[in-house]
């Protein structure tokens, strides 16, 4: 792969340009790419123009760029964030139904977890996560899922980046950490109270797929006032549970009796079992 003077890869310089554009920041000129992504003006401006050829950037007014639909429809084709997203939806809703607060569900990136769903009410919490959004592993409690139950080297690697407490209730140490991440793993599920905003809590529990591998975190986010959070707690983990075992009827085999109907669309499509079959079929006559 070609090298640029610095050594950078071609591909990698292209990445550098789509991670300038983030969910607080998705409308850029030329020049905050080149200033956001450290790359040479020259290059962006070469960059920049491929990628719009490609529909990976679209240009909007005020000579400004946006990520553009190919790549969600790129996106939308792995079994990952979004295929996760597609089945959880459904008990996501039931969920939030109940809670009458903030639903959201989670995935780890590096020191960070992205939020790829959410659901909400107008009067519901303060809540500062937003889809395609990512927070510090140690500054909600679906990070600390993802400390609590999933690769141990995680947590080295987040207290080796460090990170500065949004409030005073969060974690101020590896200490602090540690020990909230050692109740989490008693619990069965993770507590943050007041971590990300003074009125809110967040909860979360792990979400697995094959091998009991922990893939995402179920989260709500309700009001920090003084009553339990047992309840919502459990409410939380049965439905992670439940979220976890359709993944994994996703993935069975075709013939297997508890696989979802759907073929090779079940990672990533959830629908009626009516649509489901007529997808599965579809697929055979291909």
């Amino acid at each position: 792969m070609a090298r640029s003077s610095d050594g950078t890869s071609a591909l990698a310089r292209v990445l550098a340009v789509l991670d300038a554009f983030t969910a607080d920041h998705p409308f850029l000129t030329l020049t905050q790419i080149h200033r956001r992504a450290g790359i040479p003006l020259s290059s962006v401006h070469r960059i920049v123009a491929d990628l719009v050829g490609h529909g990976l950037l679209e240009p909007v007014a005020g000579r400004r760029y946006r990520l553009g639909n190919r790549l969600w429809e790129i996106g939308s084709k792995t079994p990952g964030a979004l295929g996760l997203r597609e089945i959880a939806e459904p008990y996501l809703r039931r969920l939030h139904d109940v809670l009458g607060q903030h639903v959201q569900l989670a995935v780890r990136i590096d020191t960070d977890v992205l939020i790829i769903e959410r659901i909400s009410s107008a009067d519901a919490v303060i809540n500062g996560s937003i889809v395609g959004g990512r927070i510090a592993i140690p500054h909600s409690s679906s990070g600390l899922v993802f400390l609590a139950f999933g690769e141990p080297e995680l947590f080295d690697a987040v207290v080796a980046k460090g990170w500065a407490p949004i409030t005073s209730a969060g974690p101020g140490d590896a200490e602090a950490l540690r020990a909230e991440v050692e109740a989490t793993r008693r619990h069965g599920y993770a507590r943050a109270d007041g971590w990300i905003h003074p009125a809110s809590r967040g909860l979360a529990a792990p979400v697995r797929g094959s091998e009991d591998v922990v893939v995402g975190a179920l989260g709500a986010v309700i009001p920090n006032d003084a009553s339990s959070p047992l309840r919502t707690a459990a409410l939380v983990q049965e439905t992670a549970h439940r979220i976890s075992e359709a993944l994994l009827r996703a993935y069975l085999p075709a013939g297997h009796p508890r696989a979802l109907p759907g073929g090779s669309l079940r990672a990533l499509v959830s629908s009626s079992a009516e649509s489901m079959r007529y997808l599965e079929r579809r697929v055979r006559e291909r």
